[in-house]
């Protein structure tokens, strides 16, 4: 089954360098994967795209992802200017670096979850004060929400993609898997599988 995962964020966030370790990491449990960019003003700041998708087949579909199955917002502002959901399918998640409760969302019909990935990033002394690399806890929230990818993988895949503090980036996914919130609560910890990725049913 193919999955596709669309992943919003701005100029200097590191959105593109989040898709391909993340299809990195899907990679290392053996998957076909695709990660790609949808620049648009390539400028620091604006609002950038990046796409991932996955699938246990080859994959021969090259065009962007507009049918998403998830969504991931590194900046909690794009939500006002774009349209982050379009396109998404039903019950799929919107995972978002906020520390405002996934409540305050209000995106029928999808799930949502919070991490305060900005936090973490500066913690970790990710990017500056003033512009926090989010990207990498923002990947371990999606790791812990979906169960589709082990926390372990995509440690290893941002240890491997990161150009610079190669162990801070993984200590911070490490951190947003335990702190991302849903419905109030963190989500079970995900299952350690043994076999080749397969899709846990919610």
């Amino acid at each position: 089954m193919m999955l596709e995962i669309r992943i919003h964020g701005r100029g200097g966030q590191g959105a593109v360098v989040a898709s391909k370790a993340l299809a990195q990491a899907f990679f290392l449990e053996g998957r076909y994967v695709q990660a790609f960019p949808d620049f648009g003003t390539e400028r620091r700041g604006a609002p950038v795209r990046a796409f991932v998708r996955t699938d246990e087949k080859p994959i021969l579909v090259r065009s962007n992802v507009y049918e998403p199955d998830h969504v991931m917002v590194l900046d909690p502002s794009l939500i006002k200017a774009v349209d982050v959901v379009s396109g998404l399918k039903k019950g799929g998640w919107i995972l978002i670096n906020s520390d405002i409760k996934p409540a305050a969302y209000k995106f029928p019909g999808y799930r949502t979850a919070t991490v305060d990935a900005t936090k973490i990033a500066l913690k970790h002394r990710l990017g500056s004060p003033t512009s926090p690399i989010v990207n990498t806890a923002i990947l371990g929230a999606f790791a812990r929400i979906t169960n589709l990818v082990r926390i372990a993988s995509v440690a290893n895949s941002i240890k491997e993609f990161v150009p610079v503090k190669k162990e801070e980036n993984a200590a911070a996914a490490e951190e947003a898997y335990e702190a991302v919130i849903y419905n109030g609560r963190h989500p079970p910890t995900a299952l350690i599988r043994k076999k080749k990725w397969t899709k846990i049913k919610k």
